[in-house]
């Protein structure tokens, strides 16, 4: 059983939905407090034991690549000015640690992790959807690591969600259960509710086998017109073994104003610096 020591992020998207914030800025580079989105992912990888960071990138994306540089400018004046620069630590990520390539075409999920395949080669890896804010300790892809290495495989994490919204995500078919392991039998992109399979989404973490790629290089378009990974991901299983895991933590969708927000509020209030304020404030606020 290899290793996961590859981890692929998809952040060529326009953001449009935080217009006009994000004309200038990638959606990936918006704060949660602190640090960007990007910066949680990978964080969470880094803790997962991963070691190599792909970047699928597209144009407008260059303050990510930026934001994993040196700035030497800026370290410079802080380190002249006294000031701590192991704040900056996490940012720095070095030539054996990162690649990007560009995905020229908006053609979907799946055409994005294609877009990577010659730097993923012929190793299993790990994929996160930096929007979908995965916060818990140990985090998302910790916990799928730790299963990966019991059942091996295909692994995606997967949340409970009340069943009447589950239109809106991609939804697993549940085999057998053991704790947080769940076998998947089937996946189905944005379901109607009455012929949803489960209340069971997939959520922005992925563990797969390199096969996906030779999925991907012949899959047709699928809903919206795109090469969905779920797509790929339903023609491996009965083939592959495949499994989901529940993870234990909170989910913030930072692709919504109001989940980005509420990701924003839920780490403020686990800040010993500013939690005080910050709750003081919202019990004025909602007087």
């Amino acid at each position: 059983m290899k290793p996961i020591r590859k981890a692929v992020f998809p952040v060529a998207g326009l953001g449009t939905r935080f217009l006009p914030a994000t004309k200038a800025i990638p959606k990936e580079m918006l704060p949660v407090v602190d640090r960007p989105l990007i910066q949680y992912a990978v964080d969470e990888a880094r803790e997962a034991g991963i070691e190599q960071m792909i970047f699928v990138t597209g144009r407008g994306k260059s303050a990510i690549e930026d934001h994993f540089d040196i700035a030497f400018e800026l370290e410079k004046t802080m380190s002249e000015r006294g000031k701590d620069l192991s704040v900056l630590e996490p940012t720095r990520l070095g030539p054996g640690n990162c690649a990007y390539v560009r995905q020229q075409e908006p053609l979907g999920l799946g055409h994005a992790i294609w877009c990577a395949r010659d730097i993923v080669g012929e190793e299993p890896f790990a994929i996160f959807l930096p929007d979908e804010f995965m916060h818990g300790t140990p985090g998302c892809m910790k916990q799928m690591v730790d299963a990966y290495t019991q059942v091996g495989g295909n692994l995606i994490s997967v949340l409970e969600i009340p069943h009447e919204q589950v239109s809106s995500y991609g939804v697993i078919t549940p085999g057998a259960q053991d704790g947080a392991l769940t076998e998947v039998r089937g996946l189905v992109e944005k379901p109607k509710v009455e012929d949803a399979p489960s209340n069971l989404i997939v959520s922005g973490r992925y563990i797969l086998q390199p096969e996906v790629m030779r999925v991907l290089q012949r899959q047709e378009k699928g809903a919206g017109g795109e090469i969905q990974l779920t797509d790929a991901m339903a023609e491996m299983i009965g083939s592959q073994a495949f499994h989901a895991v529940t993870f234990d933590g909170a989910r913030y969708d930072c692709g919504s104003k109001a989940g980005y927000i509420q990701a924003n509020l839920a780490v403020a209030l686990e800040r010993p610096d500013i939690a005080d304020e910050v709750r003081a404030f919202a019990i004025d606020l909602l007087k």
